[in-house]
C-alpha cells in the first residue's frame, strides 16, 4: 500500500437497499474550481443521438489507442478467473492492462483485470462474481484525479466509461450514467435552453467522480442540481439509491461510500436562453484557460483548497513552484497543478507531493489536504 494512500484514506457510510437493476446502464464525475474529475452513478436509457458538438473541457477521454499486454508478475488472476470474467464482459474486460492508458496523468502499473461494464446488470453481475471468488475490486471511474502507483492494482479494476446513458426527461430534468463526460452533460443542457450546471465548462471528467467529491467551480456545484444518486455495493451487488440530502454533499466532498459504485444520478435543473448559458461557459473556460497548464498530462488541482484560502497560492509562496522530481513538475503556470510532463513515474510524482506539502507545511503551518484519490501498490513495495 502506498504510504500516501494511507495518510489520506477513504470514508464510510450507509443506506438502504433498493433493490436490483435492470439491463439499463447507469452514470457518475468531480472537481474542485481549479481541478478535475473523475468517478462513477441510477439506472437510465441510452442517450439520443445527434446532440450538438460543443468544444468542451470535459470531452476528453483517456486511452492511447493501444491494446498490448504488459508483464504483470503480480497478477493474483489465474487462468480459471481470467476466462470467468471474460465470459461475464466479452471485450469489456482486459488483462494485465497498463493503467497509464486509463488515467489523465497518464501514469500507472498494471491492472490485473481492467473491467468496464457496459449496463447496471453487467455492474451488479461483475460485483458478485468478484464477491464469490474473493477477487477485490477497485473503482477507477473515468481516470482524472486518480494517481495509480506503479506496481498496478491486484484484483479488478472497475472502470466506468462504457456507463454513457444520457438522457433529457422533460421538461428540465437531466438523467445521466457515471462514464459520461461532463462535457456531453453540459451540451445536451445547452441544447434544450437548460441552465444549473454551466459549472461544467469548467469541471474535466466523468460525471460519477463528479458526484464522489461534489465537483464544481465559482459558478456552483453537483450539490446544487442532484436529485439522487444511484450506487452498487460492492460487498453484494445490492442497487442503492439517495435523494440529495443523504449524499452529504460539502465542499469537494460527499458520504458516497467507497464501498460503492456510482452508476446514475438525475439532474433537476431550470430553463435558461442558450446565450446566457453560452456567455458564462466561455467566460469560465477563458478564466481557466490563462491560469492553467497546457499540453502535460494532470488532474488539475493536487490539493484541496483550506478553507479561507487557495492551495495554489500557499505553494507558490512557499517558493515550489517549478520544483521537479524526474517529468513530475510542480508547474510554473498554476502552482497547485502538479503535472507530467513526460515519462513521469507514480513514485516521482509521490515524492514530489510529499515536498510541496512538507515545504507548505514548514513555512505556513497548513498541513494541505490530497484531491487526488492515489490506488494501487509501489513497484518496489
Amino acid at each position: 500500500m502506498n504510504r500516501l494512500a494511507e495518510i489520506y484514506g477513504g470514508r464510510v457510510s450507509s443506506a438502504s437497499a433498493v433493490g436490483e437493476p435492470g439491463e439499463a446502464p447507469l452514470g457518475g464525475a468531480g472537481s474542485d474550481p481549479d481541478g478535475s474529475v473523475s468517478g462513477a452513478g441510477g439506472s437510465v436509457p441510452r442517450g439520443p443521438h445527434g446532440i450538438d458538438d460543443v468544444e468542451l473541457i470535459g470531452d476528453e477521454e483517456p486511452g492511447d489507442g493501444d491494446t498490448t499486454a504488459v508483464d504483470n508478475p503480480r497478477s493474483v488472476l489465474d487462468a480459471g478467473a481470467r476466462r470467468a470474467l471474460a465470459e461475464l464482459l466479452g471485450d469489456g474486460v482486459r488483462f494485465d492492462e497498463p493503467m497509464r492508458r486509463h488515467t489523465t496523468l497518464k501514469i500507472g502499473g498494471p491492472a490485473d483485470a481492467f473491467a468496464q461494464p457496459a449496463s447496471a446488470g453487467e455492474v451488479v453481475r461483475l460485483v458478485r462474481w468478484c464477491a464469490a471468488a474473493g477477487v477485490s475490486i477497485t473503482v477507477v471511474g473515468g481516470g482524472s484525479n486518480l494517481l495509480v502507483c506503479d506496481g498496478g492494482v491486484r484484483g479488478a479494476v472497475l472502470g466506468t466509461g462504457r456507463l454513457r446513458g444520457l438522457e433529457r426527461v422533460a421538461p428540465t430534468t437531466i438523467r445521466v450514467e457515471a462514464g459520461v463526460s461532463t462535457g456531453k452533460v453540459l451540451s445536451l443542457a445547452m441544447k434544450h435552453d437548460l441552465g444549473g450546471i454551466e459549472f461544467l465548462g469548467g469541471v474535466p471528467g466523468s460525471v460519477g467522480g463528479g458526484m464522489i467529491m461534489n465537483a464544481g467551480t465559482y459558478l456552483g456545484e453537483f450539490k446544487d442540481v442532484t436529485t439522487w444518486v444511484e450506487t452498487v455495493r460492492l460487498a453484494d451487488g445490492a442497487v442503492i439509491r439517495r435523494d440529495n440530502a443523504a449524499c452529504g454533499f460539502r465542499y469537494r466532498h460527499s458520504d458516497l461510500p467507497p464501498s460503492e459504485v456510482v452508476v446514475a444520478a438525475e439532474l433537476a435543473l431550470r430553463p435558461r436562453p442558450r446565450a446566457e448559458i453560452q456567455a458564462e461557459v466561455a467566460a469560465l473556460r477563458k478564466r481557466r484557460a490563462e491560469r492553467e497548464p497546457k499540453k502535460v498530462a494532470s488532474n488539475g488541482s493536487t490539493f484541496k483548497n483550506p478553507p479561507g484560502d487557495f492551495a495554489g497560492r500557499l505553494i507558490e509562496a512557499a517558493g515550489c513552484k517549478g520544483w521537479c522530481e524526474g517529468d513530475a513538475v510542480c508547474s510554473p503556470v498554476h502552482a497547485n497543478w502538479l503535472v507530467n510532463t513526460g515519462r513521469a513515474t507514480a513514485a516521482e510524482l509521490t515524492r514530489l507531493i510529499e515536498r510541496v506539502r512538507a515545504r507548505v507545511l514548514e513555512v505556513h503551518g497548513i498541513d494541505l489536504e490530497l484531491e487526488v484519490k492515489i490506488i494501487g501498490e509501489d513497484r518496489d513495495g
